[in-house]
């Protein structure tokens, strides 16, 4: 029985020496000294001039002034996107959870969520009140989950999100469902308000 075997309680560790390595495996340790590492130049703060860099801090991108950043932050990053201003009631809830929260808190995120789904629901009335509605059972998945096997595909595998499946559609939908809803309730209150007459 060799002192290594891996059955026993508390096996010794005994760690090889760097001579030992390096006889072992060849080119161990071929960076340790700094002579022979190609990137030390690269890496080291005197050799920075030979790259051209004359910053220590980045000029700041125009236009920082007023935009969103997370609280825990000084000031914005010296190059930020301006290709999706924040805009509408999805901007103003998104800018709550940059002014208030920071990002260790939940409600950081959740505001982020909301806002998200704030604008994809004010995306999708607009596009339908330009005569460009969203075709919701070819782009939702909803004719593919009713002809490929939704069931069986989930509880005979060992897919672990299939418990969720059932929200997906509520979740994906959900702008949808409460249109339906309020124009069903806007339908109902008619219909009294006639029988009423």
């Amino acid at each position: 029985m060799t002192d290594h075997t891996p059955y026993i309680a508390d096996p010794p560790r005994r760690v090889p020496s760097a001579e030992e390595l390096r006889a072992r495996i060849p080119g161990w340790g071929s960076d340790l000294d700094p002579a022979d590492r190609p990137s030390v130049p690269k890496l080291s703060r005197e050799a920075g001039a030979a790259t051209g860099v004359h910053w220590d801090l980045p000029t700041q991108q125009p236009g920082a002034e007023g935009r969103e950043r997370s609280v825990e932050h000084a000031h914005v990053t010296p190059v930020f996107g301006t290709a999706q201003p924040l805009q509408g009631v999805a901007g103003a809830v998104r800018r709550v959870a940059y002014a208030r929260f920071s990002e260790g808190r939940l409600a950081h995120w959740l505001l982020l969520v909301l806002g998200d789904r704030i604008d994809v629901a004010t995306h999708r009335v607009s596009d339908a009140l330009r005569g460009r509605p969203d075709r919701v059972v070819r782009e939702t998945g909803v004719r593919a989950e009713v002809t490929g096997h939704p069931v069986a595909s989930r509880v005979r595998s060992s897919r672990r999100d299939w418990r969720h499946g059932l929200l997906d559609p509520v979740v994906a939908n959900w702008g949808w469902l409460a249109a339906v809803g309020g124009a069903v309730l806007v339908v109902r209150r008619i219909a009294r308000v006639r029988r009423g007459r």
